[in-house]
């Protein structure tokens, strides 16, 4: 199996380390593991793409590759400059350095990774670790994504649904923010919402006298509504979460033909 990595922390960052063995495992002893990752972090880039720009792309190692670009630019330049020779069976998305559930997979680069690869035609999982105050000071907080990782992955390229469609199907999965052993097992969730949570601004004036905005975000502790993938996340579930990049509201098209 060929199997291009990428994610939305960086080329350096620790948990595209632990994607890289999880990946390695899964590829065999025959197989292959490309890497294609942002030069810098890329998180809340969501599906964004250097459409105005060019992105140098710098070879590392061996099939190692840093691209200064998002996630989404780094699997185009994955497929159609470093695995010209024939494209990946499997592209893979992460460690997350926290969570994407809810509503935060909407903002996510490692989401945008893999919608980008959905896009392509290719199998796509992103992975996600959620922080919480069981594991963020463990010395590895990434461990239940480290142990329980290729299981998962197994478990989704064999039993998953595969679609040849136009808008494919994906999987976003999140690994609970607990020890390894306290993982209580594997569960499909929807996508949930955090009802309080919502992004927002917070004004600075720096030493020059000039006005900047940090983003803020809120506690991701919250509750969700009870099966959705944070509310299972935070129950010690791993949770796995079929997407697609198709925005459309199927739910109310019937309903609108009145306006027709």
């Amino acid at each position: 199996m060929r199997i291009l990595i990428t994610n939305d922390d960086g080329i350096n960052a620790p948990g595209l380390q632990v994607l890289t063995e999880i990946a390695e495992e899964l590829a065999g002893p025959d197989g292959e593991v490309w890497t294609v990752a942002p030069a810098f972090e890329q998180s809340g880039v969501a599906h964004c793409i250097s459409f105005t720009q060019p992105m140098m792309i710098s070879q590392l190692e061996e099939r190692r590759y840093a691209a200064q670009g998002s996630p989404a630019d780094c699997v185009l330049a994955g497929v159609h400059d470093v695995m010209t020779d024939a494209r990946p069976d499997l592209v893979l998305s992460g460690v997350n350095r926290g969570n994407n559930s809810a509503e935060n997979a909407l903002y996510s680069g490692t989401l945008g990774g893999a919608m980008e690869a959905a896009l392509q035609g290719l199998p796509a999982i992103a992975l996600s670790q959620y922080y919480g105050p069981e594991q963020r000071d463990q010395e590895d907080p990434f461990e239940a994504a480290r142990l329980h990782g290729l299981e998962t992955l197994r478990r989704i390229l064999d039993r998953g649904v595969w679609t040849r469609d136009d808008y494919g199907i994906f999987y976003n999965v999140n690994f609970p923010p607990v020890p390894a052993a306290g993982v209580k097992g594997v569960r499909v969730a929807p996508q949930g919402f955090r009802r309080d949570m919502g992004f927002g601004v917070e004004p600075h004036i720096a030493p020059s006298g000039r006005r900047f905005l940090w983003v803020t975000g809120a506690p991701q502790q919250q509750e969700t509504h009870p099966g959705t993938d944070a509310d299972l996340n935070l129950k010690g579930y791993i949770s796995v979460t079929p997407m697609r990049a198709d925005l459309t509201a199927h739910d109310v098209l019937e309903s609108l033909k009145a306006i027709e």
